[in-house]
């Protein structure tokens, strides 16, 4: 067991979140639920809390209430290995009513923020030729999908 476990407070969709990260990310597994019972405060029956893991990360969901929204001052990033990748799961996390953002960020139809990062990013806006960083970084700017292609040959001038 992890020592930090990401943990995401849901009004009612704990169950429906887990399903559709385990269908979003490839090699996800699902894990644990327990349920609310007759001492509530959650409907008897409902998921009280559904844990699954990711990547290795256990995450854990929380049936709590309408009290708290996600923004985007908490978001998880995804390195991806190339634009495939990138562009499978931009699709599957922005369906279903998920919304686009800038620079490679997204939220997901439960509102939860996502970076979408090609594992190429740090390389190109990280590049010891001032230029060529600053090219890619102006091109990144103005990207929602990060595009690989497009980043490196703004970095290539």
């Amino acid at each position: 067991m992890s020592k930090i476990t990401p943990f995401l407070w849901f009004d009612g969709q704990a169950e429906e979140a887990v399903s559709f990260y385990l269908s979003v990310f490839k090699g996800a597994k699902a894990g644990a639920v327990s349920r609310y019972g007759d001492a509530g405060p959650g409907p008897k029956g409902q998921v009280m809390v559904a844990s699954f893991e990711l990547d290795g990360i256990t995450f854990s969901c929380l049936n709590g209430g309408p009290q708290y929204r996600f923004t985007e001052a908490v978001s998880f990033m995804v390195n991806c290995k190339d634009q495939e990748e990138v562009d499978d799961l931009w699709a599957k996390l922005t369906a279903d009513g998920g919304q686009p953002g800038p620079c490679g960020w997204l939220k997901d139809k439960f509102g939860v923020s996502w970076q979408i990062v090609p594992e190429a990013l740090p390389r190109l806006i990280g590049d010891p030729d001032p230029a060529r960083a600053k090219r890619a970084t102006e091109a990144m700017l103005k990207m929602g999908k990060l595009d690989i292609a497009a980043l490196e040959a703004a970095a290539a001038g």
